[in-house]
């Protein structure tokens, strides 16, 4: 099995957070990403944060570059595969999640990572994992057909298979459990990706990191001017709470980056500026709130 290179992962995560960053400020046009270099106050590692907030289209985005090690590997990554405990690990990746103003234009997220857990005397345990994924307030089927048609792009070099297989994946991860709903229309999750040895890993999770831009950007670009008034930003912040529900209960990237002693406003830099909750909020019959819930968070083939 190919060596794996984690020179050459970091270079092109790092090159990869600059390309998203300089789309997405054009995109939106009046505002650009302010760059914060951190390190961990104990040591090992740190990373490049990029936030763009108050902008002409994306109210708060944050994309943020992150390369650390530690000791030994949390209960996080420790849970489900027991052979990792002690041993050393070194992570790295780019996440990112795009809140825009329009409640037409949906919310974005991606990630891409790397992670090698290594220990004395023995072969290093390695993966790559990532994927992305897209919450719409209110739908439009042309848009969730263009994110999977650019989805299914990306993995197609790597087998037929693997679209239908990560986008499953992607359905039953971003779900939450509490609710019995889905966060939004899905895309692609992938994680303990090693088959194939590095080069094939490395280049699968290229192919998905570089086909974020062209499966948001058009539809950030088809969404941006349309015209909205206080019902449909009303209902971008109720669903935005269920954002916030899925990050702090469910994500793994959350839970991994706070029992390591992660940065923190690094870590919850996903969460959106303004939120809200109600009571037991039903959307009216027959209204666009409603078509969301009945024709776009089920999951469903959207490439039939």
């Amino acid at each position: 099995m190919d060596q794996p290179d984690i020179g050459a992962v970091k270079d092109y995560l790092l090159g990869l957070q600059t390309r998203i960053t300089t789309a997405l400020a054009e995109e939106d046009g009046a505002a650009s990403f302010h760059e914060d270099l951190w390190e961990r106050p104990e040591g090992g590692g740190g990373g490049r944060t990029r936030v763009l907030s108050e902008g002409a289209v994306f109210e708060q985005g944050g994309v943020n570059f992150s390369h650390v090690t530690g000791a030994s590997m949390p209960a996080a990554a420790t849970a489900q595969r027991p052979e990792l405990a002690g041993r050393k690990y070194e992570a790295l990746g780019v996440s990112l999640v795009i809140h825009p103003r329009n409640p037409y234009v949906p919310t974005s997220h991606a990630n891409v990572r790397f992670f090698i857990a290594t220990r004395e005397g023995e072969a290093p345990i390695w993966w790559f994992g990532g994927g992305f994924d897209l919450t719409p307030y209110y739908g439009f089927e042309e848009d969730a057909v263009h994110w999977h048609q650019v989805a299914r792009d990306a993995c197609a070099p790597f087998g037929n298979g693997v679209y239908p297989h990560y986008k499953r994946w992607c359905d039953e991860y971003f779900f939450l459990r509490h609710r019995q709903e889905a966060r939004g229309v899905g895309g692609l999750f992938f994680d303990d990706l090693n088959e194939g040895g590095f080069k094939r890993s490395f280049d699968l999770m290229r192919s998905i990191g570089d086909h974020y831009v062209p499966a948001y950007r058009p539809i950030v670009a088809r969404r941006k001017n349309i015209p909205y008034g206080e019902r449909e930003r009303d209902f971008q912040l109720y669903r935005r709470g269920r954002y916030v529900e899925f990050n702090l209960i469910y994500d793994r990237g959350t839970i991994f980056g706070l029992q390591t002693g992660g940065r923190t406003e690094s870590i919850l830099m996903s969460l959106p500026p303004l939120v809200k909750w109600k009571y037991n909020w039903r959307p009216e019959a027959g209204s666009a709130e409603e078509k969301l819930y009945r024709d776009f968070l089920p999951a469903k083939d959207w490439l039939k």
